[in-house]
């Protein structure tokens, strides 16, 4: 069964064994994670479609990990004008694996 959850501000289309990095969570490594802003759920001809959520939605996760992603470098350059600014950026991630999916 496929899904599309949103978590932290973003939305994910996940399925039943799927590794995914979501936005930092306050759990402990190990621990399960609910999310229950579940937007659509369903497979094939069965696909129930919220407004804006599914009532009774849920989907459980166990937390994998915490970490950082890879440097994004931010380089600000004018031309000829002897200015140049370089900023780097390491957005922090959850690692969660999806356990269950109900809709």
């Amino acid at each position: 069964m496929n899904a599309v959850i949103m978590t932290g501000g973003k939305q994910y289309r996940i399925a039943e064994g799927q590794k995914l990095r979501v936005e930092t969570l306050n759990s402990e490594e190990g621990q399960l994670v609910e999310f229950d802003k579940v937007l659509m759920a369903g497979e094939g001809d069965n696909v129930q479609v919220g407004a804006p959520y599914l009532e009774g939605g849920k989907v459980t996760a166990t937390v994998l990990g915490h970490g950082r992603a890879k440097k994004v470098h931010i380089i600000k350059f004018r031309r000829r004008k002897n200015s140049k600014r370089q900023m780097g950026h390491r957005q922090n991630f959850t690692e969660v694996r999806i356990d269950a999916i109900e809709a």
